[in-house]
């Protein structure tokens, strides 16, 4: 077998993969950090089986001296002579004779640097409320950066137990993956603070953390649990504590097993790249994801922080106590979280529908993976650099998907008592996704392989056409490929899935519900009586999308009031992907989008307006006012019922949903009476914060953002650095990038380099501006002009990310492709191709409608 370079499998294992003759058990691990000095010293004894007679040991290790090198059995001990490669990330100890099988022990000295870039073990900085500077020391190993902090086995299958101890100034908190076995001061100003042994567990997850922390007092969630935060946020943690300890049951209760460890702690850090990490019980979290004041933000701001809590504590079981063997397998890691996580937050705030809000980010999975450039979820990994890159919708939110479609199939019983009996199977150890099917099929007695190999281990999906039978009373189904780039119509017929189809149909006995399993080209659904309608994909559970035939199509729209939101959200969703793909021409989404004036529900608004902002993206400036007057046409009169103030018993949603239209009539809308009473209720709140509505207050910034001047920039400016919480500050900060005037946004892009955004955001306010229809040349001029300087300074994970800007500018098409093709992105996986073709695919969308774009806007 061969990868997608051509390269063979066992040459791959051979460059890349440690080799298997020396195994570890456990580590004993002694740090010191310097804080001052951003550096630090270590030494760790190593417990390790010789599987064969060997005279060298190899390791990982990268940006790190091995200062000496030792094996010792007994009476038997030998120095190592050291050699290390950069490239290969390895470090080679050599032996002046051949190490026997059997138990021994490796000792080694080494020392290495406090990074700047967010991974391994680095260092991070905040200002206190009198602006003094405190440093922070913390790690973020996933995917393969343990190896730059200590030497190891880098490798998740190598499990083994970590006995850690670290030495640190006597003023500061040092946090590890177990609870403190002992503290003793050392009289030199510093303290050795040593940790109990954890469980078997990869690399990947070893933490610690050492800084200026306070905590709170712990909870019990089945195991003490703790939020940990820099000094003076105390009053933002009890949001997170409350998800954190009903997660935590929740998982413990679901799973049928206890939590692994001996203690959570939920730990805040000022830098950080990613979200979060699940580092065995000591789950590290960007500020915006665990703090929060639960009187000002908005809804979703608080659902954001718990899926990320949730989705952190779901790692425990998935990830943790069983990991995948390699990193092709790290969809089972991060679907199963995402799955878990909205399990677990739907159970906790059922009225906030968190399936039905997972419809947005199923379809932002569709979006990729519509792509010809897409990957399929279990994706052959030959590098760390490979292994880096996977981290993306594809691995969580579609792999996330295809669960919750496996799982409704199924029955939510079946498919739980099927993880429970993965888990328990695999505990402590690593499996692969064919394990995975095996427990699912051994409780369930049904074919879940045949099933899932479909979805998880070939690219792309399937849209189903979905038309009346000749006889009126059947429902014709068929399936091929959904291509967005539509040039080879036999390669999206090459493909087949097993598509489990759920259908909900009304005929004049009434609406019923029915499922089939469909394997080939083509299916048939009798219910027979005359048929007048159908929706193909009842619940919005099936990642695919469907082509209703004009009929069928004619018989939706007219009775929109009987479809429930999650299936007007597809129906939205579904026709507009129909229109980037050719399938439709735009005016036939635009005259769906005037029946739409009475909806209610925020999914579907999400659809809508997601659509709207993709026109204003090919629109003219010449055409802008027509895409401004649609959507005051479609989004005005749902505004208009909702009016400006809550109602009584009014529900979370809904509040959320005001400040939805608020946002885009006062912008994409370009609204001048929304946009003088959003300054008034502004300064009404400015005045007032008890007056404020949370979930209208950032629509506020939105609408004044877009139409702001300088004095408006300033004190936004000035807001951002001095916000109370993780949220008000993203909030101002990247309204900086909303504005319209060009100065301005110069400004604003000056600050993603100059120190005044911090590394982990400066990217993505840079991915704002690229996507600001009114600098997005510019800001890609300044993209180009500073690539290396961003390179240099930015986390490595970020740039891609960044990068996603590029899909809106249409008229550099052919610049930006020759940029990228002498500019290779690190991480940028397959990222970088997905987002190249993403402008084509706008650039084909514009050039199909241009011609009558203002025309078929206004109808």
């Amino acid at each position: 077998m061969r990868d997608q370079e051509g390269a063979s499998l066992e040459e791959t294992a051979k460059e890349y993969r440690l080799p298997k003759t020396v195994t570890p058990s456990r580590y004993e691990l002694r740090l010191t950090p310097d804080l001052a000095t951003f550096t630090f010293s270590g030494e760790e004894a190593v417990f390790v089986t010789v599987n064969e007679p060997t005279p060298e040991i190899v390791l990982n290790a990268l940006e790190l001296e091995i200062d000496s090198a030792g094996v010792e059995r007994g009476a038997e001990k030998f120095t190592g002579e050291i050699s290390l490669d950069a490239k290969t990330e390895r470090a080679t100890i050599r032996f002046p004779k051949a190490l026997e099988r059997g138990e021994w022990t490796l000792r080694l000295a080494f020392r290495g640097i406090l990074n700047d870039k967010l991974h391994g073990f680095y260092r991070s900085q905040y200002d206190d409320e009198r602006g003094r500077a405190h440093r922070v020391a913390t790690t973020q190993f996933e995917s393969t950066d343990a190896r730059r902090a200590f030497p190891c086995w880098d490798e998740p299958e190598l499990k083994a137990t970590f006995k850690i101890t670290l030495v640190v100034d006597e003023n500061l908190t040092a946090i590890s993956n177990a609870g403190e076995e002992s503290t003793r001061r050392l009289g030199n100003g510093k303290k050795e603070v040593v940790f109990k042994e954890t469980i078997r567990m990869s690399t990947y997850l070893v933490a610690f953390i050492v800084g200026e922390f306070e905590a709170t007092e712990p909870v019990d969630a089945g195991t003490p649990l703790r939020v940990v935060h820099v000094p003076g946020k105390a009053a933002l943690t009890n949001f997170a504590k409350q998800i954190g300890a009903f997660s935590l049951k929740f998982f413990a209760d679901y799973y049928g097993l206890p939590y692994p460890g001996d203690k959570v702690d939920l730990i805040a850090i000022p830098d950080f790249a990613s979200g979060a990490m699940e580092n065995l019980g000591a789950i590290t979290f960007r500020e915006t994801a665990l703090l929060v004041d639960e009187k000002t933000a908005s809804r979703s701001e608080l659902e954001r922080v718990a899926d990320v809590v949730s989705h952190e504590n779901a790692h425990m079981w998935f990830g943790d106590l069983v990991t995948m063997k390699w990193w092709n397998g790290i969809w089972l890691n991060e679907a199963f979280a995402t799955f878990m996580e909205m399990l677990a937050v739907d159970r906790w705030k059922p009225h906030w529908k968190r399936w039905e809000s997972f419809s947005v980010s199923r379809a932002s999975a569709m979006a990729i993976d519509g792509l010809k450039s897409t990957r399929s979820v279990e994706f052959t990994v030959r590098s760390p650099e490979d292994a880096r890159a996977m981290f993306d919708v594809l691995t969580y939110e579609k792999g996330a998907a295809v669960l919750r479609m496996l799982e409704q199939y199924m029955g939510a019983e079946e498919f739980r008592k099927g993880i429970a009996l993965y888990l328990k199977k695999h505990q402590y150890a690593n499996a692969e996704t064919t394990d995975l099917w095996d427990a699912l099929e051994e409780s369930s007695r049904e074919p879940v392989r045949k099933l899932m190999d479909s979805w998880i281990f070939q690219p792309g999906f399937p849209i189903l056409g979905a038309e009346a039978g000749a006889d009126g009373s059947s429902l014709r189904l068929t399936q091929r490929r959904f291509f967005y780039l539509r040039d080879d119509e036999a390669a999206a017929c090459e493909q087949l899935w097993h598509v489990p189809v759920m259908v909900r149909a009304k005929t004049a006995r009434g609406v019923s519900e029915h499922k089939l399993l469909m394997t080939g080209r083509e299916a048939s659904l009798d219910f027979g009586e005359k048929l007048e309608w159908a929706v193909a994909n009842e619940g919005g559970h099936g990642f695919y999308r469907v082509s209703y035939g004009p009929a069928m199509l004619d018989a939706l729209t007219r009775n929109l009031g009987e479809l429930r939101p999650i299936e007007r959200f597809g129906l939205v969703s579904d026709t507009w992907a129909a229109i980037v793909s050719g399938l439709q021409p735009l005016s036939s989404f635009v005259r769906m989008a005037r029946l739409f004036t009475a909806e209610t529900d925020i999914n579907v608004w999400r659809a809508l307006i997601g659509a709207f902002n993709y026109i204003d993206i090919i629109v003219s400036d010449e055409e802008r006012p027509a895409l401004a007057e649609l959507v005051r046409k479609v989004a005005g009169p749902a505004f208009e019922r909702l009016g400006w103030e809550p109602r009584e018993g009014e529900d979370e949603l809904t509040r959320q949903l005001r400040g939805t239209l608020v946002a885009t009539l006062g912008t994409l809308g370009d609204d001048p009476a929304i946009q003088r009473r959003a300054a008034e209720l502004y300064e009404l709140y400015e005045k007032d914060p008890s007056k404020a509505d949370r979930d209208l207050a950032p629509a506020l910034v939105a609408v004044l953002a877009w139409c702001g001047d300088a004095a408006r920039y300033q004190d936004f400016k000035k807001k951002f650095k001095s916000a109370r919480t993780p949220q008000e500050e993203q909030r101002y900060l990247f309204a900086l990038a909303d504005f319209r005037d060009r100065a301005l946004l110069r400004e604003t892009m000056a600050m993603t380099l100059d120190g005044q955004v911090r590394t982990q955001n400066a990217p993505y306010l840079m991915h704002s501006l690229l996507l600001n229809m009114d600098c997005r040349y510019e800001a890609w001029d300044f993209v180009k002009r500073n690539w290396d300087e961003m390179v240099k300074k930015y986390p490595d994970s970020a740039l891609p990310r960044m990068c996603e800007g590029v899909v809106a500018l249409l008229d550099r098409e052919d610049e930006v492709k020759t940029f990228f093709q002498a500019h290779r992105v690190r991480l940028g996986g397959k990222l970088i191709d997905q987002h190249l073709e993403r402008l084509s695919v706008a650039v084909a969308l514009r050039a199909r409608e241009g011609k009558w774009l203002a025309a078929t806007l206004r109808g």
